[in-house]
């Protein structure tokens, strides 16, 4: 697979993520220096799941070769869980990241590029999804607490993790597994295998552990530096050669694509199964806001698991999934959900003259849950754990969430 080759029509997403592996210049990777490490959450795990000790199921094909993984224990089967193409680490993890300043990022970042937005307190970084799509998981450390910034190109997931358990500071790589075409991770401390949709671990030590979410949302290169001016930016300079601002999933996100190497349960067709949708789950609830409703809707009010919440959605964001650059994809925007709790009042939100505004006071609002005009302005609403993904992501793992349309079903 470290072969060149030509392709008719769409890359095969397999050859890429393989190409991804060897190089793709042929260079051997040597870690990057510099930049922080680790994190800080709030979001409540679902139930852990008795482990399996079966015995009659073997291994992945070359797992025990590579990992000194416990095998012995794991909470699904594992004819789920298949080779997505790369080895152990194939697809570098990065450890040690160093970031750069706004204003540097600016030359190479395009303003309708889609980034990561994570932060805690005053701390808070963009994650470009051109180097992430290469990488998949960031280990770092942001306001002194030890976080794991993912994103899978297969489901369209970016997702935060606390990565602290127990006591003990993970680190994680990937394993070059794929179940229902979402990444499988691994920490080095225990080797467990964790599923990154979910943050459970499901093969080893560990497994039934679940990692704690973190908000963090996809905005665009443009919104970041608008509103956070002095943040800081995952530099490019990774120690990896990578073609960083290609896409090498050219043409995935298309409603009419099949998901690559899925084999999970059948998908809900209460939406296409690359429908792309932005997910969140409380207490026993979850809902799945489609994003053809929230372009018209712009403002959703909503109650999940008994709490209010309202996902904002506003244009200018690039679909990184699409064209040959990551900035070059169709406009999909942006979206971010939520607590409508505020001081002890709930509002509710709409969409008036271009803008979002409350009820209550009239105050405007962006995107990223600040209020930038009226009685209420520079207060910030509480963000809510809320993932994008494509539906058959998200139903493979949550098959029974509730479907957000306008005035209900």
């Amino acid at each position: 697979m470290c072969s060149q080759s030509k392709a008719l029509g769409l890359l095969s997403p397999l050859f890429l993520l393989a190409l991804a592996a060897c190089g793709l210049s042929g260079q051997t990777a040597t870690p990057a220096a510099g930049g922080k490490a680790a994190a800080a959450g709030a979001a409540a795990a679902p139930e852990a799941q008795t482990p399996r000790t079966g015995k009659a199921e073997r291994p992945p094909a070359g797992a025990e070769a590579e990992f000194r993984t416990d095998f012995s224990k794991h909470s699904v089967p594992f004819s789920e869980i298949l080779s997505g193409g790369p080895p152990k680490d194939g697809i570098p993890a990065l450890e040690n990241p160093a970031f750069v300043g706004v204003a540097e990022a600016d030359g190479w970042l395009k303003p309708e590029e889609p980034v990561i937005l994570f932060g805690i307190g005053n701390d808070v970084r963009a994650y470009p999804i051109q180097i992430l799509v290469w990488h998949e998981i960031v280990n770092d450390v942001v306001h002194g607490k030890p976080v794991l910034v993912s994103f899978c190109p297969l489901c369209n997931t970016a997702i935060a993790f606390e990565r602290t358990v127990n006591g003990q500071v993970l680190d994680f790589g990937t394993t070059g597994r794929l179940r229902y075409s979402n990444l499988v991770m691994y920490d080095r401390q225990t080797e467990t295998w964790w599923q990154q949709a979910t943050g459970e671990a499901i093969v080893g030590e560990l497994t039934g552990t679940h990692l704690r979410f973190l908000p963090a949302a996809i905005v665009s290169w443009e919104a970041f530096k608008t509103e956070y001016p002095h943040g800081k930016v995952l530099s490019r300079e990774t120690g990896y050669s990578r073609p960083y601002g290609r896409n090498p999933y050219t043409g995935y996100d298309d409603i009419g694509q099949r998901p690559f190497l899925y084999t999970g349960p059948a998908t809900p067709d209460k939406l296409p199964p690359m429908a792309r949708v932005l997910a969140l789950e409380i207490g026993n609830e979850a809902v799945a806001y489609p994003y053809t409703v929230l372009q018209e809707v712009h403002v959703v009010n909503d109650t999940v698991g008994g709490e209010p919440v309202a996902v904002f959605w506003q244009p200018g964001a690039a679909s990184p999934l699409d064209a040959s650059t990551v900035a070059g994809g169709r406009d999909v925007g942006m979206a971010a959900a939520f607590s409508r709790r505020l001081n002890g009042q709930v509002l509710d939100f709409g969409f008036r003259h271009g803008k979002i505004v409350d009820t209550e006071t009239g105050s405007a609002w962006d995107v990223f849950g600040r209020a930038v005009g009226g009685p209420l302005a520079g207060r910030a609403l509480k963000p809510v754990a809320a993932v994008n993904h494509f539906w058959f992501s998200w139903a493979a793992f949550k098959p029974e969430t509730r479907v957000y349309r306008p005035g209900g079903d």
